[in-house]
């Protein structure tokens, strides 16, 4: 019997250790390894001075403030939708946040753990602006270009298929390259999440000369990737979404964050650890939410600066809204 105990307390213990090796590694390094893309405006994109800019770099950013208490504490990773999730899994990167789409095979193929939804979205078609498509069942025939080792790649296939759409698929392992093929005409049209269509679009010589169309063929839940059997970690990754959703609920902004926390809102004192010891149950400091969103702002402004009115996309919250509003985001409770 004791020898049974023993075991099993020996087998907890390893559990525990194996489940803050991510933390204690970032700790000791001082330096969050993110993966991002190699250029989705909007989301992941050097700017003219080679500074990552874009709504999964503020989520990077997020993650080190509330971590290490400094924002700027990250390499990014830029990584190809081939390499991204083996870069995860051999520990080259911390954390995943690279307009991935959750599924079913990811989640239970991946040795991966799938994050909180930080982004919805669904597969769209890009064309030139004079062609005469509105839908995509006129599609037909055409030849698209499509990156490899994307769902895109997969839903392309299962929907044309299923809807008896003939095309040509032009196969890319970068999206630059993808993209400027679309703009050399070596392509019909373009498809990608709508939102890295839009994006890239605005980058285009030419950008009144594209359009992306209305019509989606899938959904497409985009948030991060951590490794499994490491809670603790994967627990910090998604409770920083859920603090930067929480914020822009309670009117928290990375402006007012100081002053809210003096506040008497008990709400807003947990959440931003000016009352209760939430921190702690996650390894960390009792600020940490506040540090994350006094580095980014909440959801909200991550959103209209990245991807939104304040951005080139101009992209509608839609069901990246608050549940309040209509739209899909929802925060656990800070109790």
């Amino acid at each position: 019997m004791k020898s049974w105990i023993l075991a099993a307390a020996l087998a907890v213990a390893s559990m525990a250790g194996a489940e803050a090796q991510t933390l204690a590694a970032v700790k000791q390094r001082g330096i969050l390894n993110c993966g991002v893309s190699q250029g989705f405006a909007g989301f992941s994109v050097p700017d003219s001075r080679g500074e990552y800019r874009g709504l999964d770099v503020d989520y990077c950013r997020a993650v080190a403030a509330a971590v290490l208490g400094d924002a700027t504490k990250v390499r990014f990773v830029p990584l190809t939708a081939q390499a991204r999730f083996t870069a995860l899994q051999t520990g080259e990167i911390d954390v995943l946040f690279r307009n991935s789409t959750q599924t079913f095979l990811r989640d239970a193929s991946l040795g991966l753990n799938q994050g909180p939804v930080t982004f919805y979205d669904g597969q769209g078609f890009a064309i030139r602006r004079d062609a005469s498509v509105s839908k995509v069942q006129e599609l037909d025939g055409a030849t698209i270009c499509v990156a490899q080792g994307t769902t895109h790649e997969l839903n392309l296939n299962d929907v044309f298929r299923a809807r008896g759409i003939k095309f040509s698929p032009v196969v890319f392992e970068r999206v630059d390259t993808m993209y400027e093929a679309f703009y050399a005409g070596r392509c019909d049209a373009m498809t990608q999440d709508s939102s890295a269509l839009a994006g890239a679009l605005t980058a285009a010589r030419d950008p009144a000369a594209y359009r992306v169309l209305e019509e989606t063929i899938s959904k497409e839940p985009l948030g991060p990737f951590t490794r499994n059997g490491d809670d603790q970690w994967s627990n910090i990754i998604l409770w920083t979404h859920y603090a930067l959703v929480e914020a822009e609920e309670l009117g928290v902004t990375a402006a007012n964050a100081e002053a809210q926390a003096a506040g008497a809102n008990p709400t807003v004192q947990r959440l931003l650890g000016a009352g209760g010891e939430f921190g702690s149950r996650l390894g960390l400091d009792n600020r940490w939410s506040y540090n994350a969103i006094r580095a980014v702002g909440n959801y909200g402004e991550v959103f209209e600066r990245n991807v939104g009115q304040g951005s080139p996309l101009k992209l509608r919250r839609g069901l990246n809204g608050l549940w309040t509003g209509g739209g899909l985001m929802y925060a656990i409770p800070f109790r």
